[in-house]
């Protein structure tokens, strides 16, 4: 019976420590399930709807913050290595930013189709765009189709409300990271003929709808210039120092241009008709640099974004268009976009050089940005790193010596790269793999990158 007694005790002790643990891990769930989330809902500022900007801003920092807590770091004598890659190269000895200090901010972009696999999603490249980079830029997530929602702008229309609702969930993160590490922005981009959704061209925002007047596209692109620029200007002040309003409008491919403005002002490209020009016509440029002048804050640049600059026709074309503006009081920089191969264009000579055309944009007294940067090579061969990395340090060679603060003419503010790494870790099973950047697959200096330090250091 005695013994009867303690195994009746035993089992009510186990019983009630059961129920102790069972409480503990309901409330950690509980706990779990109120955690903040990243923001996914819609965002007018022309609505109720307003209000919800601050509070999915504020999550996103919380969610942000989250993530930086959880990267791991293992720091072993000299030896650096975060989430498996070892990075002690790329973060030792002199940053690109402070050996380019007395020239121009050294900038890489924040690539990625989906905040998940954003450059700033991985703190192994979190980790180097800190160390060597004060200037950062979105290669899509800023772009008008990552922004606009559709069903909620149709919502929008239902009510009597024409004006687009835009979502910024897209750009949360890599804003907070910007903000928190004083890293400067470049706006990219207001107004594009690609990455821009039919359906905002079209009646009630469907997709099956007809392509609307043109005042009534006027309207919107007002709307959508004003959501943007009042959400990062109120959100994050100070941290975008400039933006792309329009981007690559010039076109110098016959039967793909306008022949009554002297711009040639793009019709149509390779996925079909420029929506901007088929609904607004020709002036649409200088509507959206009028709109951005209007909402941007006084401090902020305003540029025109082409590539393709250094060939000569093209060269006049895009000269032009920036003068006019100019003269409008409507621009304050060009951005040269950097897309190169390891033989063309020529950087000193030939018909077609980089040299001759930011000669000739530096005519205009404008600020000058080289954008986009890219060298593209085809294999990762030694053969092919060696001619990639020779042409970077030449590129570099000859914009100090074109830059106002190296005795030249061109007023040269900012270089940025468009990505930082080949084999982007996010797109492993890419099938064609990039090897275009400073850094490899490893995150691991490539000769790309030691001859552009030589340049200065």
């Amino acid at each position: 019976m005695k013994r009867i007694g303690i195994g009746k005790r035993v089992i009510s002790i186990f019983l009630f420590a059961l129920i102790v643990m069972i409480l503990i891990g309901c409330s950690k769930k509980d706990n779990k399930a109120n955690a903040p989330m990243l923001p996914i809902g819609e965002i007018s500022l022309n609505s109720n709807e307003a209000s919800q900007s601050n509070e999915q801003a504020a999550t996103g920092k919380e969610q942000k913050n989250e993530h930086n807590n959880e990267q791991t770091i293992i720091s072993s004598g000299d030896k650096l290595v975060v989430d498996g890659y070892d990075i002690t190269k790329a973060t030792t000895g002199t940053s690109l930013k402070d050996a380019y200090a007395g020239y121009f901010t050294m900038g890489v972009a924040i690539n990625g189709s989906h905040p998940s696999n954003s450059t700033v999603a991985s703190d192994a490249m979190a980790e180097i765009m800190k160390y060597h980079f004060n200037s950062t830029t979105f290669s899509n997530l800023m772009k008008p189709m990552y922004l606009l929602d559709q069903r909620a702008s149709m919502r929008n229309y239902n009510s009597g409300i024409e004006t687009p609702a835009v979502n910024f969930s897209s750009i949360i993160d890599g804003m907070e990271f910007a903000k928190e590490n004083n890293i400067k922005m470049r706006g990219h981009v207001l107004v594009w003929h690609e990455q821009a959704p039919d359906w905002f061209f079209r009646e009630g925002y469907e997709s099956s709808g007809k392509y609307v007047e043109k005042e009534t596209m006027l309207m919107r692109m007002e709307n959508y210039i004003k959501q943007v620029l009042e959400f990062t200007q109120t959100q994050y002040p100070g941290v975008i120092y400039c933006w792309d309003v329009v981007n690559e409008a010039v076109e110098n491919n016959e039967g793909a241009y306008e022949l009554e403005s002297g711009y040639e002002i793009r019709t149509n490209y390779h996925s079909g008709e420029n929506l901007w020009y088929k609904v607004i016509g020709v002036d649409y440029v200088v509507k959206a640099f009028e709109y951005a002048r209007k909402y941007a804050d006084p401090k902020v640049k305003l540029f025109y974004n082409d590539y393709n600059s250094f060939q000569e026709a093209k060269t006049q074309s895009i000269y032009d268009l920036v003068f006019d503006l100019k003269q409008k009081g409507l621009v304050d920089g060009l951005g040269m976009q950097g897309y190169m191969d390891l033989v063309y264009p020529e950087i000193n000579s030939g018909v077609d050089n980089v040299r001759s055309a930011l000669s000739k944009f530096s005519d205009l007294g404008l600020e000058i940005h080289i954008t986009e940067l890219t060298i593209r090579s085809q294999d990762k061969s030694s053969q092919s790193f060696r001619i990639q990395a020779d042409r970077y340090e030449e590129l570099f060679k000859m914009l100090i010596e074109m830059d106002t603060d190296g005795g030249g003419p061109a007023n040269i503010t900012n270089v940025t790269f468009f990505a930082i790494m080949d084999e982007y870790l996010f797109y492993r099973n890419n099938n064609n793999p990039e090897y275009h950047r400073l850094f490899d697959g490893q995150l691991q200096p490539k000769p790309a990158f030691y001859s552009v330090l030589s340049v200065v250091d």
